[in-house]
């Protein structure tokens, strides 16, 4: 229950046709409420809110993003939490170098988001859709944007630029910028505080493997560097992201097949990682069991996978004066033993060493060394972006009361 002097923050993460969303108490861990609404704009539209171990899902007939805040609204306000809501905070995936930190949300900061459309044209548009439905919903009540790339913006130019022409930064903005920023953020916290390391002296690097994946090493609870680029596209292979391709087998793709250039961003983002590897699945749990049972393409895009994994970290590495620990999270890093050892069987040379047992035993929001007593150790440690989200708002809403420690 929620103590009567306690405030709560909402936090909102708009895709193009879905709408996450957590409902937090200034005094107490875990979300009083959370859910989806997705199909937006579509006739099979719906919601559905997880709450007190109940699950309550309904028709939304259509609505768009405006019309899922609306219904929403009155769910909370039906269950008596709408008027105890103090803040809003919203993930909005590219910042550009204008925004270093989360920020109160101005029209100066709308403004700065909608410039940084051209930079993320899939999902800056929908970040913003969802900050002017809130406002519109939600009037008089302060409202705080969460960057992904935010978390990066401390990379020196060495590991941020391209050997391209300097002209392209200077006047585009091409530039390595980095997302999943603030789970990067949040995980370099927790294995601080787990493994007992120094806050002002740790190298570590981090692992967040999902349907997107992206490492990043991390140095005093900085980010130095990292996998992904000016988009999401670069890096790490993922559930339909090729990650790093040669830019000339693209061009002789194009060529031999007269693919256009949305042709070859729906090849690149859409149809390659494990899915276009496999020509099975994007999901690394269905090839795992496809592997076992003797599929040999599903154990050939898995092998990819690791090797470009175990591939980068090492080179992360490199970024720190010494390395710590490597961490893994994500949906992927957090549940998958075979990927996590399968990753640090090829990080001997790092000097990590695999504790089987202790790796086949984390998994379903766990977390814990799977590493021998050596150091450097492996860890796993669960993720929780809407945590640090409301953290975040919370802070730069001047709410009084303090967020519970977990």
């Amino acid at each position: 229950m929620m103590a009567s002097h306690a405030q709560l923050i909402l936090v909102i993460n708009c895709g193009s046709s879905s709408l996450k969303f957590a409902l937090y108490s200034t005094d107490q861990r875990g979300p009083l409420l959370s859910g989806l609404a997705e199909c937006l704009g579509q006739a099979d539209a719906s919601m559905r809110i997880d709450a007190d171990g109940a699950r309550v899902k309904t028709s939304l007939d259509g609505a768009n993003h405006a019309g899922a805040l609306a219904a929403l609204t009155r769910e909370l306000d039906a269950r008596g939490l709408l008027k105890g809501i103090a803040a809003v905070g919203h993930r909005v995936v590219h910042g550009g170098e204008r925004f270093t930190a989360s920020a109160l949300i101005t029209p100066d900061v709308i403004a700065g988001i909608e410039a940084c459309v051209p930079l993320a044209p899939l999902h800056n548009p929908a970040n913003l859709i969802g900050i002017k439905a809130a406002i519109a919903a939600l009037p008089g009540v302060r409202q705080v944007a969460v960057f992904d790339t935010a978390f990066h913006q401390t990379m020196p130019k060495a590991a941020y630029l391209y050997a391209l022409p300097l002209a392209y930064y200077r006047d585009l903005g091409v530039r390595r910028y980095g997302f999943h920023g603030t789970s990067h953020r949040y995980v370099a916290a927790e294995a601080v505080r787990e493994l007992g390391l120094d806050p002002l002296d740790h190298g570590i690097v981090i692992a967040h493997l999902g349907n997107g994946a992206s490492a990043t090493a991390v140095l005093n609870g900085r980010s130095v560097d990292t996998t992904m680029g000016l988009t999401p596209l670069e890096g790490l292979v993922m559930g339909t992201r090729a990650g790093d391709v040669d830019f000339g087998a693209l061009l002789y793709i194009a060529r031999r097949t007269g693919v256009d250039l949305d042709g070859l961003d729906t090849l690149l983002n859409r149809k390659s990682g494990l899915l276009g590897l496999s020509e099975l699945s994007n999901d690394c749990r269905t090839l795992v069991a496809a592997a076992e049972e003797g599929n040999q393409q599903a154990a050939d895009a898995l092998d990819v996978f690791v090797h470009r994994l175990a591939r980068h970290i090492g080179g992360l590495a490199t970024s720190l004066p010494r390395l710590d620990a490597v961490i893994f999270t994500g949906g992927i890093g957090e549940n998958s033993a075979p990927i996590r050892a399968k990753t640090l069987g090829r990080l001997k040379s790092l000097g990590i060493e695999l504790d089987a047992d202790a790796n086949a035993g984390i998994f379903g929001g766990k977390r814990g060394l799977i590493s021998t007593g050596r150091t450097p150790a492996a860890l796993v440690v669960p993720t929780d972006e809407e945590w640090m989200i409301a953290e975040d708002t919370a802070d730069l809403a001047g709410l009084k009361a303090e967020m519970a420690a977990q």
